[in-house]
């Protein structure tokens, strides 16, 4: 059996404004209101890879307590994901080493 793609399926709030964003340098779609870290997990199966363990994270606490959602933006700036909204033309990056 194959996995879908993304991690998160949106079965509600589908008529909310779309957002464009980028993701590791591929064009991506959020809906308006949604978090960077519901944004990415709409669009792929993880939310970044550790960088100690290069396993595979999608996030834990949901609430900004336990570090594990960061990601950088294309800028080089850090954002915890379960907090911050997506924006327009956000462009973020979860794979190292990507600018």
């Amino acid at each position: 059996m194959e996995l879908p793609r993304a991690q998160l399926v949106r079965l509600k709030e589908r008529d909310r404004l779309a957002v464009a964003f980028e993701l590791d340098g591929r064009p991506a779609s959020a809906l308006a209101g949604d978090t960077v870290l519901t944004a990415v997990l709409t669009q792929s199966r993880q939310l970044r890879v550790n960088e100690f363990s290069g396993q595979p994270r999608a996030g834990f606490c949901m609430m900004g307590a336990c570090q594990d959602c960061w990601v950088r933006l294309a800028d080089g700036r850090s954002l915890r994901a379960c907090q911050t909204m997506i924006e327009p033309g956000m462009r973020i990056r979860t794979l190292q080493g990507q600018t």
